[in-house]
């Protein structure tokens, strides 16, 4: 594995995360299980902000930002945006003043959606927030909020949504090598990691870490929870090889190395479907464990149904990560009504 600490890097997430069995959840599957083992990586845990794996991409990006001078981060997101949030958190910690530009996707405009979950953290952290329409181009919004600030003199380092630049994805390719080193130390051998695919990063830095270690990337599965099926892939790929040569490991992947699955999206990002319903009450009655609404409930809900169609054969021991995102859930608070 490229040795990372030639990237610079603010240290925000106490490292390693923990990898636990889902114990509860086995004993409340029973015979469904099929005999698959079940393990999470608790990247859910932090010290502040609300917790998330948006932390190990904001290291890696504040880190840069610091070191170009910037006094001021930018950046992008839906309105109720986990990597908003952290953002915001993050860069109070560190003393930089944050700015947020966040997009209406969602078709909503009730009170829970549109003032509380993250949207409410993202002011008590302290962050100027533009709301913009949903279908604006966010990124550019951003960039041009920056020139008007370094006319004045400020120094502005703007990332974008999900924290998923090659710089942001480095985070989830130091996670590769973390997660390799944990399964070595527990002597177990994972048939997979699984997580959602928003912003493409997360999986994206997995995939090139798991690379640059010399394994199989498509160890790496996701469920796109944003894009349709064929876009999330394309982003992904590039991602990945994106970080592969930030990283100066050189030859990439192809498009078979990125496996992504696209049947549990639903109509459309942000929008609750049963079978995410289903599995954040599972996780939340067996477990204690919050998935969030948007983006691990329904991974999870695909990991569910992967294991019910025998994708794993009994003994497989598969790892879930736990990307956080519980704030979002008082935002989704009638998606839970019980009937």
């Amino acid at each position: 594995m490229p040795d990372l600490a030639r990237f610079p890097r603010l240290p925000l997430l106490g490292l390693p995360t923990p990898i636990e069995p889902l114990a509860g959840l086995s004993r409340h599957l029973g015979e469904a299980l099929r005999g698959v083992r079940l393990y999470v990586k608790r990247d859910d845990l932090a010290g502040f902000g609300g917790g998330g794996n948006k932390l190990r991409k904001l290291e890696f990006l504040l880190g840069a930002a610091r070191a170009e001078g910037a006094d001021t981060v930018i950046t992008v997101g839906a309105l109720q945006s986990n990597h908003a949030r952290l953002t915001a958190a993050a860069a109070a910690r560190s003393g930089l003043a944050c700015e947020l530009v966040l997009t209406r996707t969602v078709p909503r405009a009730d009170a829970d959606y549109s003032g509380n979950g993250n949207r409410f953290l993202d002011a008590l952290f302290g962050a100027r927030v533009h709301e913009i329409p949903g279908e604006a181009d966010a990124l550019g919004a951003a960039e041009a909020r920056a020139d008007e600030l370094r006319a004045a003199g400020r120094g502005v380092y703007v990332f974008p949504s999900g924290g998923s630049s090659p710089v942001g994805c480095l985070g989830y390719a130091a996670c590769a090598r973390e997660i390799l080193d944990q399964a070595d130390a527990m002597d177990v051998r994972f048939a997979n990691i699984l997580a959602a695919n928003g912003s493409g990063g997360t999986h994206a830095g997995l995939a090139a870490g798991l690379a640059a270690a010399g394994r199989d990337p498509r160890l790496a599965r996701s469920y796109t929870v944003l894009a349709p099926l064929d876009r999330a892939v394309a982003t992904t790929l590039d991602k990945a090889n994106a970080t592969l040569d930030l990283l100066g490991t050189g030859e990439g992947l192809t498009e078979a190395e990125i496996d992504l699955d696209g049947a549990h999206r639903g109509p459309d990002y942000g929008i609750p479907t049963d079978a995410m319903r289903e599995a954040v009450r599972l996780m939340a009655r067996s477990e204690g464990l919050l998935l969030d609404p948007v983006y691990s409930g329904k991974a999870f809900a695909g990991l569910l149904h992967d294991i019910r169609a025998g994708r794993y054969a009994a003994g497989d021991a598969v790892l879930f990560l736990m990307t956080g995102g519980v704030p979002g859930l008082f935002a989704y608070r009638e998606a839970f009504a019980e009937d």
